[in-house]
């Protein structure tokens, strides 16, 4: 069933695509619920009291997501049947979702949301294990670049959710938790016996420790240090947009500044796809990616210099197509540098890390820089961390 070229075995084109559609199942998942329909639901429950409650809520979700990550990667490895995982924490993140339109008190909210964040990475860490298992290092650029259709689906998804007439209240999460069903199911229904032997055989003995291979402990601080570093400021810019876009230009509206964003995500789509693609041809898989961070570093530079809004949009379109593309990239490259087969899904959670540790460190940064410096010396500092990036990876970029 695997698709043979040149003499080597290669996974065929519509189960990359299937495999890229079940990632963005879970950012079909997270999207619209964590930006749009918890805080409307928080707001229903504890509207004198709102914001603490989200804030509580958001901190204990993304606490339990990361160790979920982990932990269910770990199982995993350890009981194997990744797509029977896969399974059944679809179906439990679907019907926990829909059930959070039942919830009557923020204690109870709050519990569901853990559950659902447990059930819900029960089927993202297996995913992500499994895309390691069936496909090849000679691919793993291609699979890169499809994994940009996941934050690109996810903010349509929040779109269309939000439709006026569409669905409301309750109805619009029975609508999230279908969509999910439909994207995570045909790489589940269809996937079964596509893993390959040669990226399962266990590895035993010391991981290398001189940057000699992708697979030497250099090259996997490298590259863990160097998504920590591209995703704090992509987190900045996330929370921070919309007000430094008003620093600028005060009628500034956030349909706009949505707008925007939705717009970089599409447009970071075929991107990707390209830069994947080349790296996989030209067997410099690394490349990419310290091409992209250098020019998020430039992007962020021209944000700070920006002066009327029109710079500053233009600097803030670089810095994103930039950035999401390294971050969706990255996705598929930092499979080929995890050295032992049999620990895939443990240490992909650890790689997961560099999602939520940037909302911890993002609040403390900004309100201790701009204050003082505003925000020309937050993007700066900023733009120091991803030039960091690109240097951290320009040294294997030349790898083949």
């Amino acid at each position: 069933m695997i698709s043979e070229e040149s003499g080597e075995e290669r996974q065929p084109l519509w189960f990359l695509v299937a495999l890229a559609f079940a990632a963005a199942g879970g950012a079909v998942a997270y999207v619209p619920f964590l930006t749009v329909l918890l805080p409307l639901k928080v707001n229903e429950l504890a509207a004198s009291e709102n914001i603490e409650a989200l804030s509580y809520i958001t901190f204990a979700g993304a606490i339990f997501a990361s160790l979920a990550n982990i932990g269910f990667g770990w199982v995993s490895d350890r009981w194997g049947g990744r797509r029977s995982w896969i399974a059944l924490g679809l179906v439990l993140s679907c019907l926990l979702l829909i059930v959070m339109g039942e919830a009557r008190s923020v204690s109870g909210l709050i519990v569901l949301v853990i559950a659902w964040q447990l059930a819900l990475n029960m089927m993202l860490a297996p995913l992500i294990a499994w895309a390691g298992d069936c496909v090849p290092d000679r691919q793993k650029g291609l699979l890169g670049g499809l994994f940009a259709l996941a934050p690109a689906l996810g903010a349509l998804a929040g779109t269309l959710v939000t439709f006026p007439g569409l669905a409301v209240g309750a109805e619009r999460l029975w609508l999230v938790s279908g969509l999910v069903a439909l994207l995570v199911a045909p790489a589940l229904v269809l996937g079964g016996g596509r893993q390959m032997e040669e990226l399962m055989r266990p590895v035993e003995g010391p991981v290398p420790s001189e940057l000699g291979s992708f697979k030497s402990r250099p090259a996997i601080v490298r590259m863990w240090s160097a998504r920590l570093l591209v995703q704090i400021a992509e987190a900045a810019l996330f929370a921070f947009l919309l007000f430094w876009l008003r620093t600028l230009s005060p009628d500034i509206g956030e349909n706009s500044v949505a707008n925007l964003f939705s717009l970089v995500l599409c447009v970071a789509v075929p991107i990707a796809l390209f830069a994947g693609r080349w790296s996989d041809k030209a067997r410099r898989p690394m490349l990419p990616l310290a091409l992209c961070a250098s020019l998020s570093a430039l992007g962020l530079i021209t944000m700070s210099l920006a002066q009327n809004v029109q710079t500053a949009i233009a600097g803030y379109t670089f810095f994103g197509l930039a950035s999401m593309t390294f971050l969706s990239l990255h996705n598929g490259q930092a499979l080929r540098v995890l050295p032992r087969p049999q620990n895939r899904g443990r240490d992909m959670g650890f790689f997961n890390l560099t999602n939520t540790v940037p909302s911890l460190i993002i609040p403390w940064m900004t309100l201790a820089m701009v204050p003082k410096f505003g925000f020309s010396g937050l993007f700066l500092v900023l733009a120091g961390l991803v030039a960091l990036a690109a240097i951290l990876l320009a040294q294997m970029s030349y790898r083949r």
